[in-house]
């Protein structure tokens, strides 16, 4: 398979490594002080908070060159009408790896319906400098399957195919029939817990403040109430049926795990402010969710 890796960020860079170990050929796609750094080391690695650097010389590149069997996006929601852009003249098929609840719709205005697949990223990390650091058991998660489907729910020989593509390169995966529920499910999840995150100062500060808690987990419920589609995995009604106080002693526990920080939950950037704030308006416009 030649892949293109669209975005060189935790998930990206560890879905390349993993996939450019197995033998494909892969580039990876990134721009300014990042591509410098990868150019120079290559993707570094660290498991969690191991002082062992290990570099893999997965090529990259600056801008997409063509001939690809597929390209996986792997960018915040507020970047993808650049990542539009600059696809408009390839071919091959384009999978997007990342948080959207705005449907396949504005995508395959753009770059054409036949070619989007949707996928959701599963992998966590975190960015220390220019390395990579990562759970060792969750490395391009072993663990979580990767859900990879049709906009539309079809069985269709392309997610099968890459999905078995993805299982051969030691990337745990599977074909969701029903990517469009599933990604406003997590959208109508993360958003509110994104938000409150940052209001209160870090996962732990909210995980120390029960009212703000509560208010979110209202949040949430309202949410997934409002959704058009019962929620995919179904899991998430229990968020909508447990005890509100044992719900709170979950993600109390959450919040103050380790798991909180490879979720990405202690990301202050702005760039985490704007995905927040792009997904909030795709929910209010697109799942009529205010």
């Amino acid at each position: 398979m030649k892949l293109l890796v669209y975005g060189a960020g935790v998930t990206g860079s560890l879905f390349a490594v993993r996939m450019y170990e197995a033998g494909h050929d892969v580039s990876l796609l990134a721009r300014g002080e990042r591509l410098a750094a990868l150019r120079r080391h290559g993707v570094q690695l660290a498991e969690e908070d191991s002082s062992a650097v290990r570099r893999v010389p997965v090529p990259v590149v600056e801008q997409p060159a063509g001939g690809y069997d597929l390209t996986a996006v792997f960018v915040r929601a507020h970047q993808v009408g650049a990542v539009l852009e600059s696809l408009v003249g390839l071919e091959g098929d384009v999978l997007f790896m990342l948080g959207w609840a705005a449907g396949a719709e504005p995508l395959g205005a753009v770059i054409g319906h036949e070619r989007v697949l949707l996928g959701s990223p599963t992998e966590a990390g975190t960015m220390d400098g220019d390395v990579v650091r990562y759970r060792a058991a969750n490395f391009v998660t072993r663990r979580v399957a990767v859900p990879i489907g049709e906009p539309d729910g079809r069985a269709t020989p392309r997610p099968e195919r890459i999905v078995d593509e993805f299982r051969v390169a030691g990337i745990s995966a599977r074909h969701e029939p029903r990517m469009e529920a599933r990604l406003r499910t997590h959208a109508a999840f993360s958003v509110p817990l994104g938000q409150a995150v940052r209001a209160a100062g870090g996962p732990i500060a909210l995980a120390d403040d029960a009212d703000a808690l509560r208010r979110m987990l209202h949040l949430m419920r309202q949410n997934l109430a409002a959704m058009p589609t019962p929620p995919v995995p179904r899991g998430f009604v229990a968020l909508r049926t447990l005890p509100e106080g044992l719900l709170v002693a979950v993600l109390r526990r959450f919040l103050r795990s380790p798991m909180a920080l490879y979720s990405g939950l202690n990301n202050t950037s702005p760039a985490e402010a704007a995905e927040l704030d792009r997904l909030a308006e795709q929910m209010r416009v697109h799942m009529k969710i205010r």
